[in-house]
């Protein structure tokens, strides 16, 4: 007689089952490849749930909360602070209960508002190969390039580190690699040697984008810059009265507010200034809406977040869209998604203390205007000399898009707006 076993089915045995699993730095979107982990929410041992905050990371255009993947327990950190990763790196392993529905390994990343890396979507073999392709850092330097790139390089006998990247996050192109050869490239500096006293500080996620960005638009976009001094005391006059209008209150209102308004209604005026060379197609692409910029001074470094269709905006929006920008900013709560498709910027120098400049473009645009500090200056009025309040105005703008009439036209048009306090 034989003996009967009762023994659980093996879909109940794994369920009773725990499971460790990666968390893989994901891509949060914008085509950032790397990022920094800027402090821990969580420590080993700790219980966590889904969509609890795990890190606070920088990528090169905000600060981001990157929530928990997964329901269960940290079982090790697997990267620290201060360390620039790249995009598939893993930084958690968590002990979870078995889920068939679970990815075998990846980062299953819910990252609210911010997309899942491509790498992480595809299984098994196409999964291996696309982390193969991706752009990876080089120990030295950090230098971003792909594999192809890297051999193409090394077959022309190229110190990849001493090319300036045009890519994405400052990766080395093939076409960069090409034009680095034919004498057309831009090359980064050699090294530089060191001196008694010195004291090196590692440059941010901001840092290192902006001098990526500032290098590769110098070398890219033929510049050309004019300027003009404004008799801006009208402006300043309504700028008073606008700080009585309750329409405004809650809002900051300075010269940049009254610039803004100025420079939306020049482009109207002169909607070809709205454009951007497009270098494969060799076409101008003119924008319908003018995303406008504002550079900001913010203790992670440079940041140039943009108002979507700020052409649309009454005087009192606009107001308070400027505030909320500058505002959100300066306390590192920019999302990525503001800093990218900005149509034409303007930085406010006067700030400083600064008559005026003049200002690289940002990447993607084709024009940057800087306006100086407003302050008392003889003047001639109806044939006599007397003291108004004087601000500089510089236009910077690419050379292949705009030629020196269309220009000249729009920074005239901004001051004779600003000039007559309209």
């Amino acid at each position: 007689m034989s003996k009967e076993f009762s023994t659980p089915s093996i879909d109940r045995w794994r369920t009773d089952m725990s499971v460790t699993r990666q968390f893989l730095l994901p891509d949060v979107g914008e085509g950032l490849t790397e990022a920094e982990i800027i402090r821990w929410h969580v420590a080993a041992g700790d219980q966590v749930v889904v969509n609890q905050p795990l890190a606070e990371i920088e990528t090169a255009k905000a600060l981001v909360e990157l929530p928990c993947p997964f329901d269960g327990v940290v079982v090790e950190l697997l990267a620290t602070t201060g360390v620039v990763l790249p995009i598939g790196t893993p930084l958690v392993a968590f002990e979870v209960e078995f889920d068939e529905s679970q990815p075998a390994e990846g980062s299953g990343a819910l990252l609210v508002g911010y997309g899942v890396a491509d790498e992480v979507r595809q299984p098994g073999r196409r999964r291996r190969m696309a982390a193969a392709t991706t752009a990876v850092a080089a120990p030295s330097g950090r230098v971003l390039a792909k594999p192809p790139v890297r051999h193409l390089a090394t077959r022309l006998g190229l110190d990849l580190s001493l090319i300036a990247g045009s890519g994405p996050g400052g990766i080395v192109t093939r076409d960069d690699v090409q034009h680095a050869v034919s004498g057309k490239g831009s090359r980064v500096e050699p090294p530089l040697a060191a001196m008694p006293g010195d004291v090196r500080t590692p440059a941010t996620a901001v840092q290192r984008a902006m001098a990526d960005a500032m290098v590769r638009s110098a070398f890219t976009a033929p510049h050309a810059t004019v300027w003009v001094d404004v008799d801006v005391t009208e402006s300043m006059a309504q700028l008073q009265q606008m700080r009585q209008d309750t329409a405004f209150q809650g809002s900051r209102l300075s010269p940049l507010t009254l610039v803004a308004r100025a420079l939306l209604h020049a482009i109207e005026r002169n909607p070809a200034i709205n454009a951007v060379w497009d270098a494969r197609n060799r076409e101008v692409v003119t924008r319908a809406d003018v995303n406008l910029g504002i550079a900001v001074a913010s203790p992670r470094g440079l940041l140039v977040p943009n108002i979507p269709a700020a052409q649309s905006l009454t005087l009192p929006e606009l107001a308070r869209a400027l505030t909320e920008l500058t505002a959100t900013a300066r306390e590192g709560r920019t999302p990525p998604s503001a800093m990218s498709g900005g149509t034409i910027t303007i930085t406010n120098v006067g700030v400083f203390g600064v008559d005026g400049g003049t200002p690289i473009i940002n990447p993607g645009e084709s024009a940057i205007l800087a306006a100086g500090r407003v302050m008392q200056r003889p003047w001639v009025v109806d044939g006599a000399v007397v003291p108004r309040d004087v601000m500089q105005l510089s236009l910077s703008f690419d050379h292949r898009v705009i030629d020196g009439q269309l220009g000249s036209m729009l920074l005239a048009d901004v001051a004779a707006i600003l000039g007559a306090g309209q």
